[in-house]
């Protein structure tokens, strides 16, 4: 049976419940199968031996998910080959790429939780009320291991932008 959390998360100061484990710092990230566009789907492995962050938004088209989006694309060129930055919506594949070409938007790489919601059942993020992944940041060694944890109490608040490029950084060293 998958776990729900409600009172955790809000959404305008409305409960929300969010379906799924909530992970914390040492534990193991679990695996995920996303699409990267309509045919072609990434798996956690296909980013092996990467640092990566996983910014979580529930959809690009929104002004907090849009700029949390534009922070992450202008920190990683800053970070390296090391690094891999991620995000992750429910979003279509079509919505993220049209997206990404009019914000300008080239090195996060867009990542669509669609099809089944999988993603969000394994973080522990998925909106039950909503179908869409609530916002966070995951933070994973080159092992997989989770380094930073961030899931946001109110859905319409920015992340701690600061903390998880920390994180990173203290990983490249």
């Amino acid at each position: 049976m998958t776990q729900e959390r409600g009172s955790v998360a809000t959404f305008k100061g409305n409960p929300i419940t969010l379906v799924g484990p909530e992970l914390k710092v040492g534990d193991q990230a679990p695996d995920f199968r996303l699409n990267k566009n309509l045919l072609e789907e990434v798996t956690l492995q296909d980013f092996v031996g990467k640092i990566k962050l996983i910014s979580v938004v529930p959809s690009l088209d929104t002004g907090v998910c849009d700029a949390q989006t534009r922070r992450f694309n202008q920190e990683a060129a800053a970070l390296g080959d090391d690094v891999v930055i991620l995000t992750v919506s429910a979003d279509l594949p079509f919505a993220q790429a049209r997206w990404c070409g009019a914000a300008g938007v080239d090195r996060v790489i867009t990542l669509s939780d669609y099809k089944d919601n999988s993603f969000g059942k394994a973080y522990g993020v998925l909106i039950k009320e909503f179908a869409l992944d609530h916002r966070a940041v995951f933070v994973l060694d080159r092992d997989n291991t989770i380094r930073y944890v961030q899931v946001l109490n109110e859905m319409g608040e920015h992340p701690d932008y600061e903390q998880p490029i920390a994180a990173v950084k203290e990983l490249l060293s």
